[in-house]
């Protein structure tokens, strides 16, 4: 089965991301200047989750301030969430589980949509309703890389972005995997950086991991 233009899209991003950063952002005044880290270190591609009451006023600011950011919208629960996230103009979204309810009104979005999974009837409802690119959450704690091989068997053609668990360490080995697209992670902006506004220390971060983790 030929995969819809939309996932097709958002496959070719995530690839290309290699790492999705999982950006949870508590005050507006670090939006940009944590997005401009982040672009800075090599990481593009940012989601920025729907976790805060500044969340989707910080994601307008990045979209409008950090051209080189390609932002997606994350923690997305619900049709009026994903409707949030088109009107924000977000290149791609993602939600941790999915409903049949939102699994059917991101099927009818334009938006590349990841739905997340983490059982082999849940990425079922994905695929049919057109999603064969789903995010695998929570990774390390639903089975980890033994459960995501297992995935493989009887679905050969699904794709992942697990998310959940996944650090500077582990990264690589979920990378490896041939239906791991990208790994979404918080490892390269942790709280107390953000916190601390340790910009400098994110995009080094960043550095490091692109340097290790892109193909060469």
């Amino acid at each position: 089965m030929t995969s819809p233009p939309k996932q097709q899209k958002l496959a070719v991003l995530f690839k290309s991301a290699c790492v999705i950063p999982v950006l949870t952002i508590d005050r507006l005044d670090d939006a940009i200047p944590l997005a401009r880290a982040l672009v800075a270190g090599g990481v593009r591609t940012l989601e920025v989750t729907l976790r805060t009451p500044v969340a989707v006023e910080a994601a307008k600011a990045i979209i409008a301030n950090v051209s080189d950011a390609v932002v997606g919208i994350g923690t997305i629960l619900n049709a009026n969430d994903l409707s949030s996230a088109e009107a924000l103009g977000a290149h791609f979204g993602i939600s941790p589980g999915a409903t049949p309810e939102l699994l059917k009104a991101a099927a009818a979005s334009p938006l590349p949509f990841a739905p997340g999974i983490a059982t082999a009837s849940e990425l079922m409802q994905a695929l049919a309703h057109g999603f064969d690119l789903v995010k695998f959450f929570p990774a390390e704690q639903s089975g980890g890389i033994k459960a995501l091989r297992a995935l493989a068997g009887p679905f050969p053609n699904a794709r992942f972005c697990p998310t959940g668990g996944i650090g500077e360490a582990n990264a690589a080995s979920w990378l490896a995997e041939p239906n791991v697209v990208a790994v979404g992670g918080s490892w390269l902006c942790s709280a107390a950086d953000i916190r601390s506004g340790n910009w400098a220390g994110i995009t080094a971060m960043s550095e490091r991991a692109m340097k290790s983790l892109k193909p060469a």
